[in-house]
């Protein structure tokens, strides 16, 4: 196993009390500036990132050069709290990220550990490269807001565009080097988008063996490429990063012509296979996820609305304010007869006295999602027909969440088909007349998905393999009546959808969003 070298490890022979001439020429500062005012003086041996805990490093690991400095100076004393990286750190942001994180959450030894994973399943010799997201624009210099490539930082948990990271697998070990290629210091341009962490920090920082300026990607990539058994990468199949890998469907690309002579293979399926099964770690920062959006679905129920978007927007005030850091996806909020399509979302209508809202939405934290849906009466009482479909849809939902656990031998897909046939029966014994496959008029969609860092985590993952341990799911049954001659009067134009995140477990399931109340006494209650 390759472990996470402590941060800073340069420093471990400096005097105690002052950081040396790396740090300072990695964040292209003058000397004169950082030592002109009263600093605190800082231990080395409790930098960032885990240095408090010294990990040892296997012997080949310990016994790779590195690339050296380009100049020495002399040492300067500097607070922690005044470096400049382009994501934050625990120096810089102690109410964000705990000592030993990279991002909330998870520590630089679990991100080694994942790249030690992925190295232990490639071929001796073989490199994986992945790149990071781009800043993408709506239009002129407006963009929209980051958001880092999934697979890019679930291995690296650096969270800048325009980087790619390769891991090579050296031997038949899981050992591996890391090289992570970013943007280097700019003064002028970190003036105007804010701080770059750099080619320093990547190896400081972010635990990379080399690093390198991506401008130099051209004479970066070719040796690491025809020195690998094979490649593997998924960036040849979509638009990437930068202008580097874009124009897929044009003539090559400078990427693809670096690999016409490779062996290349998906790296997507690799990744599945790591990310599916979620860490301890990532199952805390889920349940953070859910039990902040959960509190945020319970306060909206105790108010009115009237409009669907002060509904969403109170939804995503809650998310932050309870410590989300964004909403996990466009939500739905959907009035009435709008709710019978799946994926509304323009959340501009008006909210009526007597109909069902339904709403989609999750908050974000450190990275990883939350997905509930919950539905309930805008004025505040179910009537019997609205009470009788929602209670259908909730026992079957409460069943299908008790399957989640290893020991019920259960797969996504099984669960699906005892959905259909538990709502089948369900609707039948209040009026419906369902035959043959009508219940897939009803219930169009599949009962869940794997979720992570994505809504819909690990994207081409099988439904049919069994539920194991660490696998997070969500369970979201629903039934959605057409305004239809062809089914009861009463029931046309409801939508009703319950959904809830759940971790799979060994003999039971963990409910990651139980805050977000579904039973309809304690519905009714929250407004009386």
């Amino acid at each position: 196993m390759k472990l996470a070298r402590p941060v800073l490890h340069r420093l471990q022979n400096l005097r105690p009390a002052v950081l040396g001439a790396p740090v300072a020429e990695h964040f292209n500062r003058p000397y004169a500036s950082i030592a002109s005012s009263a600093k605190l003086p800082l231990q080395a041996d409790h930098y960032i990132h885990g240095a408090s805990q010294r990990l040892s490093r296997p012997a080949a690991v310990k016994n790779r050069t590195r690339k050296p400095s380009n100049s020495r100076r002399g040492y300067a004393s500097v607070s922690a709290a005044e470096l400049q990286f382009g994501q934050p750190v625990h120096e810089t942001h102690p109410h964000l990220l705990r000592a030993g994180e990279l991002t909330p959450g998870i520590s630089a030894q679990e991100y080694a550990d994942r790249r030690s994973k992925l190295a232990a399943s490639l071929p001796d010799n073989a490199i994986a490269i992945l790149a990071s997201s781009d800043t993408k624009y709506r239009s002129g210099a407006v963009f929209y807001e980051f958001h880092q490539e999934p697979n890019f930082l679930y291995l690296t948990g650096f969270n800048e565009p325009d980087a790619v990271a390769v891991i090579q697998k050296t031997g038949s070990s899981g050992d591996y080097i890391f090289h992570l290629f970013l943007r280097p210091k700019d003064a002028w341009a970190e003036k105007w988008d804010g701080a770059r962490s750099g080619e320093q920090a990547a190896l400081d920082v972010f635990n990379a063996d080399e690093s390198g300026d991506i401008n130099n990607l051209h004479s970066l990539l070719p040796p690491l490429i025809n020195g690998a058994s094979e490649v593997y990468t998924d960036i040849a199949k979509c638009s990437g990063f930068g202008r580097f890998f874009r124009d897929q469907n044009s003539p090559p690309n400078d990427f693809q012509k670096m690999i016409k002579d490779a062996t290349v293979k998906p790296l997507k399926p690799l990744m599945n296979e790591l990310r599916v099964v979620k860490s301890q770690s990532e199952i805390t920062n889920m349940r953070i996820a859910g039990k902040i959006s959960g509190r945020a679905f319970t306060n909206a129920m105790r108010r009115p609305w009237n409009k669907e978007k002060d509904l969403g927007a109170f939804l995503e005030y809650d998310f932050k304010q309870g410590g989300c850091e964004a909403s996990a996806y466009v939500p739905v909020i959907a009035g009435g007869q709008n709710a019978l399509s799946i994926h509304y979302v323009r959340n501009n209508d008006v909210l009526n006295e007597g109909e069902i809202v339904l709403v989609d939405a999750g908050g974000e934290y450190g990275g990883y999602i939350a997905d509930i849906t919950r539905s309930w009466p805008i004025n505040r009482k179910f009537s019997d027909a609205q009470r009788d479909l929602y209670e259908a849809i909730l026992r079957v939902q409460r069943s299908c969440v008790s399957l989640c656990r290893e020991d019920a031998d259960m797969t996504l897909d099984k669960i699906h088909q005892i959905a259909e046939r538990g709502l089948t029966d369900s609707l039948n014994q209040i009026g419906f007349n369902l035959k043959g496959d009508d219940i897939r008029t009803l219930f169009p969609h599949h009962i869940g998905h794997y979720i992570g860092l994505d809504v819909h985590d690990c994207p081409g993952f099988s439904r049919s393999v069994p539920l194991k341990s660490g696998y997070c799911v969500t369970v979201e049954p629903g039934i959605y009546v057409p305004d239809d001659d062809k089914w009861p009067e009463h029931f046309r134009g409801m939508g009703i959808r319950i959904e809830d995140s759940v971790c799979v477990e060994e003999e039971t399931p963990l409910v990651l969003t139980t805050e977000a109340v579904k039973e309809i006494v304690d519905i009714e209650a929250l407004r009386n």
